[in-house]
């Protein structure tokens, strides 16, 4: 028993080199690349934005996907930052990983398709434009892919190596294994991180790199009207009175997704890791601890529901709020016979957060199903698998509604926080609408950070001057939003000085 548990060490052992091997792999390649740019313009090579020219923005994200919450990010973002610096004066491209999955997404933009193997698509598309806007939420941490982090720290790197705009916009930090760290620290100094919370910014702040405080940028998204909500839901057997509980369920467990050549070939070769194929060389976690944990976790989400429901008269939904979620949402749905599922696979952006909205509580493990129906005040607890959720609660003034994914006790707490949420539902609410209201506000205030990121890089560009009301720095609000603004917020103010 003992050598066996040895063996077993040393195959633990030998599969993380084979992964850190892949993972410095990459980060040479990257910071390989953004160290030529780097000497390149040192030479007189490269170009930088003219006057007179429009300006080309590289927005760098996860995108097509289907994973709604980055999708909903990188619309406003792209709706915010073209009504502060003017339609007629930019020219966007955002990344996508599938135009079938983005179509109809991102009015007015180009989209550019992102391929697995992303260094040389870096090297190139940075190259023809004028700056970069990195997109991704959770931005900087290894918690779901360091190919990912790598991926915004290239991009960004890029960027600066050419004095170009260089800026992260509502991103988070984390966790960062010692390579990934140490990449960040070197190549994202030159840069300007815009953070979406005060922890990201502490950590940011520890390596030397500049930031700002924001938040997430999802706060002005504008759904399908209420209407469309209504119909699918009765198609769905709503009687259109009993309140609706929607649960965003996930797979905690398979992440983080990691790169891995040899799993690729013997996928290839032999039919290995079928199962844990993400995509190409991408692989999740997998193995029975994976299976024990996500199975706890499913029947503590479904265990605890089916005991409310048999308490209350709500009518439950399942929402995927990623395509990976299906899984997740379906198994659950199994043992609660008659509950839909609706998924980001089979409904758009638009379509998703409108039946998000139309709930009256929610319990998700998922960050932007929480924060794409608050604007609409669904009260909602989160079942978290990592900071997002708790700084989000913790800002709320919500920490009693926070539990996390793998807590032992994951049944009889979510009940209890279930009712909870029930019994004090509208000082929730309250607490909610305040909370949109001043994110809006901070959202607003990223507006400002970004003409001055701009008038640092390119002064000549043409920005609006005069004093402008923190709603001029946002992109177009919905009445809902408005509703919400004129309650909460009695005294408008200027954020910005005369120009």
């Amino acid at each position: 028993m003992a050598i066996g548990r040895e063996r077993g060490r040393g195959g633990e052992s030998h599969r993380e080199r084979r992964r850190l091997m892949t993972d410095f792999l990459l980060v040479a390649w990257v910071s390989a690349l953004i160290e030529i740019r780097r000497v390149g313009w040192m030479l007189g090579l490269g170009k930088r934005w003219t006057p007179g020219e429009k300006l080309k923005l590289l927005f760098a994200g996860y995108n097509g996907t289907r994973n709604t919450g980055s999708d909903v990010r990188v619309q406003e973002m792209l709706r915010q930052i073209r009504h502060v610096l003017g339609a007629d004066n930019v020219d966007f491209s955002v990344m996508t990983q599938s135009f079938d999955r983005t179509k109809g997404y991102f009015e007015g933009t180009r989209q550019v398709y992102l391929p697995d193997v992303y260094p040389p698509f870096l090297f190139r598309d940075v190259r023809r434009n004028h700056g970069v806007i990195a997109c991704e939420g959770s931005m900087f941490k290894s918690k779901f892919a360091n190919a990912l982090a790598t991926m915004m720290i290239g991009s960004l790197g890029l960027a600066s190596a050419e004095n170009k705009l260089s800026l992260a916009y509502g991103g988070e930090a984390g966790h960062m294994d010692g390579i990934i760290q140490s990449t960040c620290e070197r190549y994202v100094h030159d840069s300007m991180v815009i953070t979406r919370n005060v922890e990201s910014q502490t950590l940011l702040n520890s390596l030397g790199i500049p930031t700002e405080l924001g938040t997430d940028t999802a706060w002005t998204f504008e759904p399908h009207p209420p209407e469309y909500a209504r119909k699918v839901l009765r198609e769905s057997g709503w009687d259109e009175k009993t309140p609706i509980l929607v649960l965003c369920p996930i797979h905690p467990f398979v992440w983080p997704v990691r790169a891995s050549v040899a799993k690729y070939l013997a996928r290839v070769t032999t039919g290995a890791y079928k199962d844990s194929q993400y995509r190409t060389v991408y692989f999740f976690e997998s193995g029975p601890e994976v299976d024990r944990k996500y199975q706890h976790y499913t029947s503590g989400f479904t265990n605890a529901t089916k005991a409310f429901l048999q308490r209350h008269r709500v009518f439950p939904i399942l929402v995927g709020m990623e395509r990976l979620d299906a899984v997740a949402c379906r198994d659950i749905a199994a043992q609660i016979p008659g509950t839909p599922v609706f998924t980001s696979d089979d409904y758009d952006m638009f379509q998703l957060v409108s039946l998000l909205r139309a709930s009256s509580y929610m319990v998700s493990s998922r960050y932007h199903g929480i924060v794409t129906c608050m604007p609409s005040l669904v009260a909602s607890a989160g079942v978290t698998m990592d900071e997002r959720i708790r700084n989000l609660m913790r800002e709320r003034g919500h920490q009693q509604f926070l539990l996390t994914v793998d807590d032992p006790d994951l049944e009889p707490k979510l009940l209890q926080v279930m009712e909870t949420l029930f019994t004090e539902a509208e000082s929730v609410r309250e607490g909610i609408g305040r909370t949109v209201v001043r994110n809006l506000k901070v959202m607003a205030r990223m507006g400002t950070y970004l003409e001055d990121a701009m008038r640092r890089t390119y002064p000549e560009f043409p920005l609006r001057s005069g004093v402008l009301s923190w709603e001029e720095y946002l992109p177009p609000l919905g009445s809902n939003l408005l509703q919400l603004a004129g309650r909460y917020d009695s005294s408008p103010v200027a954020l910005a000085a005369v120009r």
